[in-house]
């Protein structure tokens, strides 16, 4: 079954390169997951479905108030160094963590 990942942030564009860059990190270590990015108005739409949850560094303040609604799901937020570098490989170490993958 696929994982899905969801990443939530301020508008949802910054962390699109970051997502096909987790794909890509994902394919290259033989892991097929699910990985889309939002902006955080629409956590309520797309946080039930994940697997685990991420928070780019811009809307990390809204981890309490995320972890209340999902209380049963592994959220984090992104490393400012893993964000700003757009490192698909460190956020899908991120994820693959939280999911024990």
């Amino acid at each position: 079954m696929t994982k899905r990942i969801v990443l939530f942030c301020a508008g949802g564009m910054s962390t699109s390169l970051l997502v096909t860059k987790m794909r890509m990190a994902a394919s290259a270590v033989g892991k097929d997951y699910s990985i889309d990015a939002y902006g955080l108005t629409q956590v309520d739409q797309y946080g039930p479905e994940a697997d685990c949850i991420l928070l780019g560094p811009q809307v990390r303040y809204a981890m309490k108030e995320i972890k209340a609604k999902f209380p049963d799901k592994p959220i984090e937020g992104i490393d400012m160094r893993v964000y700003g570098t757009m490192d698909g490989k460190g956020a899908i170490e991120i994820a693959r963590r939280l999911l024990n993958d």
